[in-house]
């Protein structure tokens, strides 16, 4: 009765308090900066052949398998199932981390770990369905920002019990279970969202059919057919939601510059993605955590940071993106490739950290620039219906990626030759922007001389 009558009153606080709890604590894992030296420590014993080309590979090959139909049911389910299932996802990932042996256990913990990214949309989107449209911005500031600030908090906590304490990772991975766990118990108690964006648009009771009238009184529509008209099942209307969606997203990428945005965030993103997934092996690589005390969490922890900082910025950067947005786009992905360049060819540790230093912030201005020229052409259900579109692209090519280069089926290559292929692949992403951002920069140029031709012609006749 409380939760009821906190959503009909319409207060954003009570839900949004709750998912902040929830991403907090889903996001305060301070045992994921050690999972590559975790699994290669004497507690599991597997070697980084076993982990790199057998082991994590199963993640992306999940992750893909899941996202579609999960997208899909995320929003037909009302997101808080979902919501819930991402965090019995997060608990059964962390038991089989900590108490399961052996690579078949480890390729179900990502297989489980696929569920749990997969289920991810499912957060970033329910807070729309339970506030109003005033609200957006603050509550999804709110959300966004309780991340952050969970994943940096876990980071530098992971690497002060590491440096300091002496803890073993064993002991790390019990601390984010316990932490997913209170994220659980959190989702349990979220207010069950009445509308969504795309199944479930009406609230319950309004329906847009004609309603029947009542017997007792002609003129007064009957309560009783309202309410059966408004649950009555929307199996029937599957079909039509698809084709509505399908053809919501053929208007959406009929606009050239919001498809060259989506390319970039696809390929740009696979790219990430298949970066942050493998460089714990190319630092383990580098500087074996059984040598010498490592510092992944604090790295990871400054990483994110610039990475907001610098997010945060593009904010108050006056710039023309439609006139020089590719052209952005070419020079910090042509740096994204010299920083993995940089960490490929380094022997020294401290190289490689600062090579990733450079990649994430870069990687994170640029798709806050991106999402935010998506954003500001469509309206929410679209933007969260191409949001959804390039992730699933981003992780299809992530997934040939891995196919190709990581799984031992395909080339299994090492981690050194892996990051000279990443490197290569962003300055590929450079070189598609460098064109087109010529190619526009000339057309306006052309236009502009046009332009003056024709003032200067109409000025002679005057």
């Amino acid at each position: 009765m409380g939760l009821c009558t906190v959503k009909e009153n319409g207060s954003w606080t009570y839900p949004t308090i709750l998912l902040c709890i929830y991403g907090f604590f889903t996001y305060m894992r301070p045992s994921e900066p050690f999972l590559t030296p975790y699994l290669t420590s004497p507690v599991h014993n597997l070697t980084i052949e076993q982990v790199t080309n057998t082991v994590f590979p199963v993640w992306t090959y999940s992750y893909l398998a899941i996202l579609f139909p999960v997208f899909l049911l995320t929003d037909y389910l009302r997101y808080k199932p979902v919501i819930i299932l991402q965090g019995l996802s997060y608990i059964i990932s962390w038991v089989l981390l900590l108490f399961a042996r052996g690579v078949p256990a480890m390729q179900g913990l990502e297989f489980v770990y696929g569920m749990v990214t997969a289920t991810e949309v499912a957060y970033f989107s329910y807070i729309y369905s339970v506030v109003d449209t005033e609200h957006y911005q603050k509550v999804t500031s709110y959300c966004r920002s309780i991340t952050l600030v969970g994943f940096t908090l876990a980071s530098v906590l992971g690497q002060l019990l590491v440096s300091l304490a002496g803890l073993s990772y064993f002991y790390l991975n019990v601390i984010t279970l316990v932490s997913v766990s209170i994220a659980f118990v959190s989702s349990l108690v979220l207010p069950m969202p009445r509308k969504s964006m795309f199944f479930h648009k009406k609230m319950i009771g309004v329906s847009s059919e004609e309603p029947k009238v009542s017997s007792d009184n002609p003129d007064v529509p009957s309560t009783e057919s309202k309410t059966e008209t408004a649950n009555k099942s929307p199996g029937p209307n599957f079909c039509k939601v698809l084709w509505l969606l399908c053809k919501d997203l053929k208007e959406c990428y009929s606009s050239m510059q919001l498809l060259y945005w989506s390319l970039w965030w696809a390929l740009a993103t696979a790219g990430y993605n298949q970066v942050i997934n493998y460089v714990q092996v190319l630092w383990e690589h580098v500087e074996p955590a059984q040598n010498s005390t490592i510092y992944n969490g604090g790295v990871e922890a400054v990483s994110t940071f610039l990475g907001a900082l610098s997010s945060f910025g593009v904010g108050y950067v006056k710039v023309n993106w439609e006139l020089t947005g590719e052209l952005a786009l070419a020079i910090f992905s042509a740096v994204s490739a010299g920083s993995l360049f940089l960490m490929d060819y380094s022997l020294n540790i401290w190289m490689c950290y600062a090579g990733y230093l450079i990649f994430k912030s870069s990687y994170m201005l640029l798709i806050t620039v991106a999402t935010f020229q998506i954003a500001v052409n469509l309206s929410m259900e679209r933007y969260a219906l191409m949001f959804g579109m390039n992730t699933f692209v981003a992780l299809a090519l992530q997934t040939i990626i891995t196919i190709i280069v990581v799984d031992g089926r395909g080339l299994g290559l090492d981690i050194i030759t892996q990051f000279l292929v990443y490197g290569s692949y962003f300055a590929l992403i450079a070189g598609i922007f460098f064109i087109r951002s010529l190619c526009i920069l000339i057309s306006h140029h052309k236009k502009k001389q046009t332009k003056n031709d024709q003032e200067v012609k109409t000025e002679t006749r005057l």
